[in-house]
Order: structure tokens, then C-alpha cells, then sequence
């Protein structure tokens, strides 16, 4: 009886896991040639900080915006 209430347990871990296909398949964008306003390259956590953000605002509005459109309102410009 602990086996059978183990794997029920489990396959319900399994239908209760997270969704993550989508945003692994795009992947994360590129950090090279970004620049911040006062023209020096984002650190990596600072990157990867702006595109989680982009990334809960997609989720929160229902939909997705280009991830540079997004870097670009939080002060991030692809440099000349």
C-alpha cells in the first residue's frame, strides 16, 4: 500500500510541474551588444535580472512582447 500512495504522489508531482517548454525552446536572448544609457554592457546578473523581469510582465499581461522591446523599456539599447 505505501508503493501505490508513493506513485500516485508522484504522478501528481509530475501533472503539477511547471510548463517551462516554452521559454526553454526561445531561450534566453543574447547579452552581447547591449549597452545601458550610460553606454557601458550590463553586467550578467544584471541582464539576466531585466529579462526575468520581461519575462513575469509577459506572464502577468497574458502577452508575450518581443524581449527586445522590453529590454529596451528598461533602459537597454543594442549598441551602434
Amino acid at each position: 500500500m505505501p508503493r501505490v500512495a508513493f506513485v500516485v504522489l508522484l504522478s501528481l508531482a509530475a501533472c503539477a510541474a511547471p510548463d517551462t517548454s516554452q521559454s526553454v525552446a526561445a531561450g534566453p536572448p543574447d547579452m552581447q551588444g547591449w549597452q545601458g544609457l550610460s553606454g557601458k554592457a550590463p553586467t550578467k546578473n544584471e541582464f539576466a535580472a531585466l529579462v526575468a523581469a520581461c519575462e513575469d510582465r509577459a506572464k502577468v499581461t497574458g502577452r508575450p512582447d518581443p524581449i527586445d522591446d522590453c529590454l529596451a523599456d528598461h533602459g537597454l539599447r543594442h549598441a551602434p
